[in-house]
């Protein structure tokens, strides 16, 4: 299958990628790069699949998310992570629907905390959202295309990055796992958690 990446140089994307290329044609969609695309720029998203043609999938792992205090002075701070990780995502999702074949797969990432923390309340809002996105767009799309969403935790290789305690994150090569399942397995109108809290052997056919 011909299959975009977005994000392939994040911790997460890049390990989709590695897991995706021994079996598929992976185009790699960067902010810089041959394939370029900015979920925060709609036209970028126009460009992107001009230039790739017809695919038979398309993964988004280029979204990142902090904390952000419910306080915070500017509503353009606060509301940054509105725009880029969900009103971004959802951009891609219609404007890739023209161009991925049919049975096809559009795979986004949502997220989820272990429990709210101060901050988290942006992030828990917009990981909600698209998770309801998900499971009510998946009844429109067309010709057979299935639409799911990927929802990491922690990550072990990220905790270690920043110097925390890995012990509580999963292994960047078992959360790619899950986007594997999300293309190759049947799911649709899913959020797909990473391995620590489902067995995802079921979902690969």
């Amino acid at each position: 299958m011909k299959i975009i990446v977005i994000g392939a140089t994040g911790t997460i994307g890049s390990a989709v990628a590695r897991a995706l290329e021994p079996r598929h044609d992976v185009v790699l969609g960067l902010r810089r790069g041959p394939v370029r695309v900015d979920l925060d720029d709609p036209e970028s998203l126009d460009a992107l699949f001009a230039a790739t043609g017809p695919v038979d999938a398309v993964v988004c792992c280029a979204v990142s998310g902090g904390l952000s205090p419910l306080d915070t002075p500017s509503d353009e701070e606060y509301w940054r992570g509105m725009r880029g990780k969900l009103v971004g995502q959802v951009n891609l999702v219609r404007r890739a629907l023209p161009h991925v074949r049919d049975s096809g797969s559009i795979t986004i990432t949502s997220g989820r905390f272990a429990e709210p923390v101060p901050g988290s309340s942006l992030g828990h809002l917009v990981n909600a959202g698209l998770e309801a996105f998900v499971r009510s767009a998946a009844i429109e799309t067309p010709r057979g295309v299935r639409l799911n969403a990927v929802s990491p935790g922690w990550v072990r290789e990220t905790l270690l990055a920043l110097g925390m305690d890995p012990s509580g994150g999963t292994p960047v090569a078992d959360v790619a796992r899950a986007y594997l399942a999300a293309v190759e397995g049947g799911a649709h109108g899913e959020t797909l958690p990473c391995p620590e809290s489902r067995d995802i052997s079921s979902w690969v056919t």
